[in-house]
Parts: structure tokens; C-alpha cells; sequence
């Protein structure tokens, strides 16, 4: 190990699969960076919804990657393995992790960090790599969403939501957002959201419709699934494309299929952790080149709903079961 750094280190480990009170605190070897890979002095890490299934048994690390939980880290590079050019001790980063990031050190593969926005603060750039990842490559790769298009996502006060909404506003798109209180509502129209549907008192294709004419959203970006897949289908206009990220009301949906064949839409989805290095790498390329400028401008802003120190990290994942946040929920390290 390199001197001056621990041989151990505090982390969070799911001691078995459960509510969040299975999340404990314990101490882990440092780990050792290999080729391509910097070892993280982690200063803050950000909270995602893959941690959470992660915790309950149905999201588990892929082969190879730490138990420990984590999908986004911010702070200090302190070690760095062979081959890593990009990249010196004492530089400050942030990062996509396919797993570790509730701990004091964490390793990340260097095509997957990117340095800190200028103007923002450690936590806002712990809480950027897993929504912007995800936003970015699901939006505008996949959904292919385009200036003038209409967009709906589901879940606009989440922290995929509040990204999704900025960053669609900024294109120029039309952006329509789910959301459950006026609270939350009123969150995604300061954010850049034309319309927000309270889900439980309007129903968000008649509202989608009746705000485009009867024509229907370009895309959607869903989390929910399930029964809502099919009303989705119907929010959707002519070559209309529905992305899939997650399935928060189940796996199993019952599609109608006349409606894919008459308005020719596209149906498609996609999971980040599993996903290559390489892959990853050429995401957050586009996004250094694309998203990065907008949030030095300020344009775009990670939310941070709250903060809660490493050892206090089953509340933190309590407050997100709750859904009662805007944002994001961050550790600090």
C-alpha cells in the first residue's frame, strides 16, 4: 500500500437481505487498485434505487464486483493503478462504481470518472454519475429525443426525474412529469417541466393528450412498468419511443399490441451496471463533451434533498423508501 494510506477502512455492508435497518457498519480491507484503476478517497457518495434491490436480494452486485453498496462516489484520487494516464493523486473526481461507494475508499475504473464541474461542491458531484449516466444514455441515445419532441418521465421528483427533466428542458423539448403532491409538482415546474400530473388525482394519458392535441409524446422514459406500460403506449404519438429503466410496479405487463403496429412504436430499455467498462467509458465521454458545459453554466444542477453521514446510511435508505424526497439522497464521508 502506498504510504500514508490505512490498511482498513469503515464501510456499510448488507449483513443479510432486508429492511434498512441490515445495513451495518463495518470495517474493510483498503482494497488495492489494479490496472486502469484509481483507488478513491471517497468524500461523499450518492444513494440510487439499484442500491436499495441490492439490500432486498432482487439487484445483486455482478460476478466480481465488492458487496459493498454504492453506484456514485465524489472526492480524492490518492492511488492510481497501471496504465492510468488521465489522472494523478491529489486530483478530485467523481465517478460511476459498479459497486463500493458507501465507504471511505472505493475503486473506480478510469473511463468512468470524470473531474468535478466547476462551481459545484463534492456532494453535487457525488450525486451527477448514476442519473446522468442514466438520463443520458436512455433520453437521448436510446430515446433519441430531439428539440420540439414531447417527453414524459415518470417519477419527476426522484433523482432520475429531476435530471431527466433539466436536461430535456435544456434540448428544448416539451416536458411533462409524474409526480404525487403538489409539492413535488411545483419541484418539477421550477426545474423546467411545462406540466406536472398528479397521479393520483388526474390520469396522465388524458392530461398527456389533451396537452398535445390529441397527438401524444415523442417519448417516455418509465421506472414504474407494469400496468403502466400499456397506458404508456397510449401517450404515445406516431413513432413514439417508450424507454424502460425499471419496474417499481412489477416485471409483467399486459401489452396490447395494435397500438405498436398502427403508430409504429418503438420499445426498448436498459440496465447500467452490468454494462461493460468500455461502454460506460464512451458515455461519460458524451457527457463530459455535452452535459458538462451546461452544469458549469448553471443550466443543469444536481438536487440534493439531504445528507447523512456513512454511519447513519440506513435512514438514509428509510427517507428513500419513504419517496417523500426531491432529489437526491447523499453519505458523506
Amino acid at each position: 500500500m502506498t504510504t500514508g494510506l490505512p490498511k482498513t477502512m469503515r464501510a456499510i455492508e448488507i449483513s443479510h437481505t432486508g429492511g434498512p435497518e441490515v445495513l451495518t457498519p463495518t470495517s474493510r480491507p483498503v482494497p488495492e487498485p489494479g490496472p486502469g484503476e484509481i483507488l478513491v478517497k471517497v468524500e461523499a457518495a450518492g444513494i440510487n434505487r439499484p442500491d436499495i434491490g441490492q439490500r432486498k436480494g432482487v439487484y445483486p452486485a455482478p460476478p466480481g464486483v465488492t458487496d459493498i453498496p454504492g453506484l456514485e462516489v465524489g472526492g480524492e484520487v490518492v492511488k492510481i493503478g497501471e496504465a492510468v494516464t488521465g489522472w494523478k493523486t491529489g486530483d478530485r473526481l467523481c465517478a460511476l462504481v459498479a459497486g463500493g461507494g458507501y465507504a471511505e475508499y472505493c475503486l473506480a475504473p478510469e473511463p468512468q470518472c470524470l473531474p468535478v464541474p466547476k462551481g459545484l461542491n463534492i456532494i453535487e458531484a457525488a450525486a451527477i454519475p448514476e442519473t446522468y449516466f442514466t438520463v443520458w444514455d436512455n433520453v437521448f441515445t436510446r430515446g433519441r429525443l430531439q428539440q420540439g419532441e414531447g417527453f414524459l418521465v415518470h417519477g419527476g421528483s426522484s433523482g432520475i426525474g429531476t435530471t431527466a427533466i433539466q436536461l430535456a428542458s435544456a434540448t428544448g423539448a416539451r416536458v411533462f412529469t409524474t409526480a404525487r403532491t403538489p409539492e413535488k409538482i411545483e419541484a418539477c415546474r421550477k426545474l423546467g417541466a411545462e406540466r406536472g400530473i398528479n397521479y393520483q388525482e388526474e390520469d396522465f394519458v388524458e392530461v398527456v393528450k389533451e396537452l398535445t392535441g390529441g397527438k401524444g409524446v415523442d417519448l417516455i422514459l418509465d421506472m414504474i412498468g407494469g400496468d403502466y406500460v400499456a397506458r404508456n403506449l397510449d401517450a404515445l404519438g406516431r413513432d413514439g419511443r417508450l424507454v424502460l429503466i425499471a419496474v417499481q410496479r412489477g416485471p409483467i405487463a399486459k401489452v396490447p399490441l395494435l397500438p405498436l403496429i398502427m403508430k409504429r412504436l418503438s420499445v426498448t430499455g436498459s440496465a447500467l451496471r452490468g454494462r461493460s467498462v468500455r461502454e460506460k467509458g464512451m458515455i461519460a465521454e458524451t457527457l463530459k463533451e455535452n452535459v458538462w458545459p451546461l452544469l458549469e453554466r448553471g443550466r443543469v444542477k444536481p438536487v440534493i434533498h439531504a445528507t447523512f453521514p456513512l454511519e447513519e446510511a440506513s435512514a438514509a435508505h428509510a427517507l428513500m423508501e419513504s419517496s417523500t424526497h426531491i432529489g437526491k439522497i447523499v453519505l458523506t464521508i
